[in-house]
């Protein structure tokens, strides 16, 4: 094990997992990633099992799967962030991202109408999200909800969804009638009439 997926075994193990799945991109480890993109066991998978509880290993394993697709070819590993429903709200292209894009929404809901774990369409999701070059989701937050996936309480596929439809959040400069100079200055635009009697 590498120095830095070392210093990481204090943390929950989708925490563990992410850190050694990065020290392979970060360590040029290809062998190891393309080892991950494989559908059959590898050692690479075996190795992700290992941060997993017992009854979890699967879907640690299957997490670095997804990891390995998303960094193939890329020398810069990415944490992610977010949930999958606020990485999907990013799909899309110069006519419109997440609830925007009509590919964006039929993908999310493939996703959240599983009652099982959507392999598949998780696979499709980060390749989308590759192919867009926007970052994945967080991989040990997408650990943690895919373990906690048949938990009804926990309602992993509402809280994607919600993340997927919220509205992006806008900037005091962004607002309308204000530019980036005006928001410095405290004062708005108004639109201006002309008068009638000039």
């Amino acid at each position: 094990m590498t120095e830095w997926a070392q210093s990481t075994t204090d943390r929950p193990g989708g925490e563990q997992l992410t850190a050694w799945l990065m020290s392979l991109v970060h360590n040029r480890e290809y062998g190891k990633l393309a080892e991950l993109r494989r559908t059959r066991p590898t050692d690479s998978h075996i190795r992700a099992g290992w941060y997993a509880p017992e009854e979890h290993r699967e879907i640690y394993e299957k997490v670095a799967f997804l990891f390995g697709v998303y960094h193939q070819g890329r020398p810069v590993p990415s944490r992610g962030k977010g949930s999958l429903g606020a990485a999907a709200r990013l799909i899309g292209d110069s006519r419109g991202r997440g609830p925007a894009d009509p590919g964006a929404q039929r993908l999310l809901s493939r996703v959240v109408a599983s009652r099982r774990i959507p392999w598949r369409h998780l696979q499709h999701t980060v390749t989308r999200l590759r192919s867009c070059e926007q970052p994945p989701p967080s991989w040990a937050q997408l650990t943690e909800d895919l373990v906690r996936w048949h938990d009804r309480k926990a309602r992993i596929a509402y809280e994607w969804t919600v993340d997927f439809h919220q509205p992006p959040t806008r900037s005091r400069a962004g607002a309308p009638g204000r530019s980036a100079a005006d928001s410095r200055t405290g004062t708005t635009k108004q639109p201006t009439r002309k008068d009638a009697s000039t």
